[in-house]
């Protein structure tokens, strides 16, 4: 059986657990080599270097940003193309999707350097923590063409059926990346300069890695010459596919910058070194979250494309179990053990009594995350962007950063806590019933049967 007709056509438990389960892996490595970094930085640099990182941090977001735009949105096509059968049209996307890479990011990467400290004093970096900002970020963004190709195109490579291969790419970033962080920054003493050449590094190899798949004759898809001129209509398909999770990520880097100075304000520099301590312990929680979700797409896309709406119904449900079981875990866990896990990154017993409180107020909706994200991706997958900036922009923009703003008056340092778990509730009651509006008019006779 083809690799891409498997997804029409196997069984949808042991599709889910074929997709997902490498994702789940890769993603969780993923974040656990940016634990890593900031366990580095914050025993190797101190605390202030915690700080620059996370002030740094929505710069990083908005590089994921653009690989977001044209990775997913390009993701989204091939799985739907190959679902209608049309392998030439899928490859055309493909070789689309690396020249919108290429344009995208060498532009904005050369303003970025041009004008980094006037953007990093307007993120918040005060004068003690500019210089670390600054030689922590200057070396990221003049990277940010590896993390493109790898981490964009990779999502391709998935949509077509080879989530393996997918695994495996983001593996040899994050073990390459966590061999050469301890050594750059305690043998070498580069500080917090050689947390960004180890991550710089491991993306180069790690696109290297995808370049070579892709220009083989290993896959379902092959990058070729032909296909790298830009289809005006193409392009158009994948920005409108891709603007969902673009905006999704604009706004996360607008939420950090918003926090971080609400943070500022209430809990000074600290509290801001906690909350970028928070947001990679979140991350290695939901980072299965968003494996199993990546697992789905290339399902949902492929079945949805062949009319295969019965299909489609399970493999949501099926996600959404998987999903769900993940954060509830995550759950007990943060709030049993916030601690001791703070305690981990620095042993500062301020930062420890600010971050621990924050982490157990911060996740505490954990358990209903898992289904708005799987909720919220399906209408990503099928190709449904409207609905899915709706739902990306009510958690991240309508209700997340007027909570930001509103909740300190009354609480203090505590209200930005619970600003994030207000968001996630009330984002979630939406998502759930626009998805179930849609799963009503899908629930019907349909092509195929329920393998």
């Amino acid at each position: 059986m083809d690799q891409s007709q498997a997804l029409g056509q196997e069984k949808i438990s042991k599709l889910l657990w074929n997709f997902s389960l490498p994702a789940i892996v890769g993603m969780v490595v993923n974040a656990l080599y940016n634990i890593v970094d900031s366990i580095f930085v914050g025993n190797g640099v101190g605390d202030i270097g915690l700080t620059a990182v996370t002030i740094a941090f929505p710069i990083m977001i908005i590089l994921m940003a653009i690989g977001m735009l044209i990775g997913i949105g390009a993701s989204t096509l091939v799985s739907i193309r190959l679902g209608e059968q049309k392998h030439h049209e899928a490859e055309v996307i493909l070789g689309n999707a690396f020249t919108m890479m290429i344009i995208a990011v060498l532009p904005m990467t050369a303003v970025a350097l041009l004008f980094l400290d006037q953007i990093l004093v307007l993120l918040g970096a005060e004068p003690n923590v500019l210089p670390y900002a600054r030689e922590f970020t200057r070396i990221i963004l003049i990277g940010s063409i590896f993390m493109h190709i790898g981490f964009g195109l990779n999502n391709i490579i998935r949509a077509e059926g080879n989530p393996k291969v997918a695994m495996a790419t983001m593996l040899i970033a994050a073990l390459l990346n966590t061999m050469l962080n301890p050594l750059f920054i305690f043998v070498f003493k580069l500080g917090i300069a050689g947390s960004a050449l180890a991550t710089v590094s491991a993306q180069a190899v790690s696109a290297a890695w995808v370049l070579h798949y892709l220009t083989s004759d290993k896959g379902v898809l092959k990058l070729r010459r032909e296909n790298l001129r830009l289809d005006t209509d193409i392009v158009k398909e994948i920005v409108k596919i891709g603007l969902s999770p673009f905006i999704m990520q604009i706004a996360a880097s607008v939420v950090t910058v918003i926090y971080n100075y609400s943070l500022l304000r209430y809990g000074g520099e600290l509290a801001v070194a906690a909350i970028g301590i928070i947001n990679r312990v979140a991350m290695l929680i939901l980072m299965p979250v968003f494996g199993i979700s990546q697992g789905v797409q290339p399902i949902l896309g492929y079945n949805y494309g062949a009319k295969n709406y019965t299909r489609v119904i399970e493999v949501i449900k099926l996600g959404m179990y998987a999903a769900t079981a993940v954060s509830v875990l995550g759950f007990i866990a943060t709030q049993l053990f916030a601690t001791p896990i703070i305690r981990v990154f620095n042993d500062n017993p301020e930062l420890i009594t600010i971050g621990s409180s924050g982490l157990s107020l911060f996740l505490v909706m954990l358990p209903i995350i898992g289904f708005q994200v799987i909720g919220a991706n399906y209408f990503q997958a099928v190709g449904k962007a409207n609905y899915a900036i709706f739902l990306s922009m009510s958690r991240q923009v309508i209700i997340l950063i007027p909570a930001i703003i509103v909740l300190p008056q009354f609480f203090g340092l505590q209200g930005i806590w619970i600003a994030g778990p207000v968001a996630d509730f009330v984002s979630s009651l939406l998502t759930g019933t626009y998805l179930w509006l849609e799963l009503r008019k899908l629930d019907q006779p349909t092509l195929g049967n329920n393998t």
